[in-house]
């Protein structure tokens, strides 16, 4: 069952700093942008790019993106001898405890599942970035310079670049001579998007060495990279000049959201579709005194009342003298008579009831930033939750 190229996924992040968005789902399960969930981004990616075999692997509250995923098929990854297969980590033979230390670690766990396939190419993707991005072009560089590891690189300002793993390249070589782990002043704006492409063998060989490593994180940025390069392989990198953002913060994916509105990422291109295990909807209805403008209404949702530049998932109802703005109201949420939403984040069945006000419109303050409340909560009637609020039940809703 030999294939050229294989997948492996690592979507078993916890997202702690989406707060009361991940306290039940895992990140790459989040709602995002109307009727997709972010692991839609990669999956679509591989399908797209002719990748048929993909191993996600999960860890921190799976079932949902387990379900979710199933065997691929909303991603037409499940003909032939292709598929989507969820690989969590489990106990070892002599009992210790399975779960995954670190990226590399994961991979390493897995090595079995990758030597079925004995492929060439391994593709090691994240499951929370939002992007579009043929992962055919990225192995043809992989093959052209004879690279030992492709890494997708994307450049940043120079004031952001600290956030990311740097990379910095020979001039004359073409390949990455230095990386550095989110460096404190970098000399570099070219910044790792957790993209890789390995020659499967060499892989193989520095996961089973680091796994022997007693002071190994078990991680590709910090461990594996650093020590490819230290022994002299061949590094290059694969320039990315698309849309790409890493949803890992509030602020984050509010933006994404917005990005969507200001077609930054356009989600209508039907030569490269985002694919999605969608639920079975009626048609999005539109009430005689509703107002949409620059928004998203996703099918089984019913607006009745006045949505701007807004991102609406499925069976969101927005009730009659109800104002949503600038926010993105994920599956079931609803917006009550009177109430006012502006530059919020609205979690999965969340209710806000009548004249509650929640978020508000920036104000230069430094201490601004938008208002989110997590899943299955009520916003109590005539409650305010003030900007950058993080609500995680409804008992913290402010009165």
């Amino acid at each position: 069952m030999k294939k050229q190229c294989i997948a492996m996924l690592l979507a078993g992040g916890q997202g702690s700093r989406l707060y009361a968005l991940t306290r039940d789902m895992a990140k790459p399960g989040i709602p995002f942008g109307g009727k997709y969930r972010i692991i839609d981004f990669p999956l679509s990616n591989c399908a797209n790019s002719g990748i048929d075999v993909v191993g996600v692997l999960t860890q921190y509250r799976p079932q949902q993106l387990n379900s979710y995923i199933g065997s691929g098929a909303a991603w037409d990854l499940d003909g032939g001898d292709g598929g989507a297969f969820i690989l969590p980590p489990y106990r070892s033979g002599g009992g210790e405890s399975g779960w995954f230390k670190g990226t590399a670690d994961a991979i390493y766990q897995n090595i079995g599942f990758v030597d079925l396939y004995d492929p060439e190419y391994v593709l090691i993707l994240s499951g929370d970035h939002i992007y579009k991005m043929d992962y055919s072009d990225m192995l043809a560089v992989h093959k052209q310079n004879q690279a030992d590891c492709t890494i997708a690189v994307i450049r940043v300002p120079m004031e952001e670049a600290s956030r990311f793993g740097i990379m910095t390249v020979d001039e004359a070589s073409g390949a990455i001579c230095k990386f550095t782990e989110k460096p404190k002043e970098p000399d570099s704006d070219l910044a790792s998007m957790g993209i890789y492409i390995f020659s499967w063998k060499k892989l193989r060989s520095y996961l089973v060495a680091d796994a022997a490593a007693p002071d190994s994180e078990n991680d590709f940025g910090k461990n594996i990279i650093p020590r490819m390069l230290a022994a002299g392989e061949r590094l290059v990198p694969y320039y990315f000049e698309g849309y790409w953002r890493d949803v890992g913060t509030i602020s984050s994916f509010w933006d994404a959201n917005m990005d969507i509105l200001s077609s930054q990422i356009n989600l209508y291109d039907s030569n490269w579709p985002i694919l999605a295990n969608s639920p079975r909807r009626f048609p999005q209805y539109v009430g005689p005194n509703a107002m949409i403008d620059h928004s998203i209404v996703t099918e089984g949702s019913e607006v009745y009342g006045l949505v701007q530049n807004s991102v609406l998932s499925v069976s969101v109802v927005v009730e009659e003298g109800a104002t949503v703005r600038y926010s993105t109201l994920m599956p079931g949420a609803r917006v009550c008579a009177g109430a006012l939403v502006e530059y919020a984040i609205i979690g999965e069945n969340t209710v806000v009831e009548r004249n509650a006000h929640v978020g508000s419109q920036p104000d230069g303050s430094p201490d601004w930033a938008v208002a989110t409340c997590g899943p299955n909560i009520t916003v109590r009637a005539g409650s305010v939750v003030p900007p950058g609020a993080m609500i995680y039940s409804s008992e913290e809703v402010p009165q």
